[in-house]
């Protein structure tokens, strides 16, 4: 092999892969990533087995050929690089790869590419396309709710089902339940319900970046692989096998107080009650006054830790129904919060219920929350 490629695409293209590369494999060429020529460009991958990314960038191609090198051997040898061609070069039948850029030169071991795992290109199965941005606002939205612990391996991913001409994702823990809806442009020939791993989503995210090309995603007939084609990269990832709960009946129909607030004022009070709730169990305490007497609704946010002193602050709120109140987990009120912008409602039934979130004028988003249990007379748990 032997080729010519720009060192900022080729560390560009570096990055992009490398967050596939494995941490820890009993499987020592994980650690590596491919390099192979194809259709006149250099093709980047690498895997960990549950998620694979590809990438192409712009080469001139000399020779044929493949190989894979020590992923962050590599990545920092061409990030230390100046911005100048850099040449690859593989003699045949060599498990050596000879770099040059300017005047810097190297050798790195490689190891045979045919021995890494093969990233198979799905065909055959449904097929969506879908809008990067909102793709990308959907994912953002919902893939923090999504549990970390494993011992429920279908809550670690997220949710994707197609209904009509809607896809929607959803996410949950077991304490919270994010979920968002994609309108599409046309409804797909054969409905889509697949359960995503939360870090393949992340990192769809993430690559997808300031695309504005559509996004297309690809399941194979097996429901066992998902693949995410866009313009110069790929993602492919392994399904999660399980039963995702019946989410629906968690989000409230009803509600006794609803306050309208907007989501600045509320993340900063948020964030001065944290201060308190990190010695209080990470409680933080909402209390929803509807007006009264020509003044205006409110809501009030407090917290309080018995060794270090307490805190609570209001902001003006449009209250409907009863007074209402309820607390939360303060982690996961910033991360609701952080989720929303410009005015968002909270629906309380009781403080031992669920609260909902919802972003005004936008009906495509609903996050639901546990409540913590406290004991509102005395202020304890």
């Amino acid at each position: 092999m032997k080729v010519q490629v720009l060192q900022e695409n080729l560390e560009r293209g570096l990055s992009i892969v490398g967050r596939a590369v494995a941490a820890r494999s009993t499987l020592p060429i994980t650690a590596n990533v491919l390099l192979q020529t194809e259709n006149g460009r250099l093709k980047l991958a690498a895997t960990d087995l549950d998620i694979a990314i590809t990438s192409w960038v712009g080469a001139r191609v000399d020779e044929e050929g493949a190989t894979t090198v020590p992923a962050r051997l590599i990545s920092d040898f061409v990030g230390s690089l100046p911005p100048a061609p850099v040449d690859l070069e593989v003699p045949t039948r060599s498990r050596e790869v000879h770099l040059s850029c300017a005047r810097n030169e190297s050798t790195i071991n490689a190891m045979d590419a045919e021995d890494f795992p093969r990233i198979q290109a799905i065909s055959g199965g449904p097929v969506l396309r879908l809008e990067p941005k909102a793709l990308k606002h959907a994912i953002d939205r919902v893939e923090f709710g999504a549990a970390s612990d494993d011992s429920r391996p279908a809550l670690t991913g997220v949710h994707m089902k197609t209904e009509d001409s809607r896809l929607t994702l959803a996410a949950a823990d077991g304490f919270r339940l994010a979920v968002s809806d994609i309108e599409l442009s046309e409804a797909p020939e054969e409905s889509i319900e697949v359960i995503v791993p939360a870090r393949a989503v992340r990192e769809l995210s993430r690559l997808i970046g300031d695309t504005q090309e559509p996004v297309e995603m690809r399941v194979n007939q097996q429901r066992t692989q998902v693949q995410f084609v866009m313009v110069e990269t790929e993602l492919v990832a392994q399904l999660i096998q399980g039963v995702f709960p019946n989410y629906s009946q968690l989000i409230p129909a009803e509600w006794n107080t609803r306050a309208t607030v907007s989501v600045d004022d509320f993340k900063r009070l948020t964030r001065i009650a944290a201060i308190f709730a990190r010695d209080g169990s990470g409680i933080i305490r909402l209390e929803m006054i509807p007006p009264e007497g020509g003044e205006s609704g409110g809501l009030k946010v407090s917290a309080r830790a018995d060794e270090i002193g307490d805190n609570e602050g209001v902001i003006d709120a449009q209250v409907e129904g009863q007074p209402g109140r309820i607390a939360f987990n303060s982690r996961y009120l910033a991360d609701v919060l952080n989720a929303l912008h410009g005015e968002t409602t909270l629906e309380v039934t009781n403080p031992y219920s669920q609260g909902a979130f919802r972003q005004v004028g936008d009906a495509s988003y609903v996050h639901v929350v546990m409540p913590m249990y406290v004991d509102w007379g005395t202020g304890e748990r």
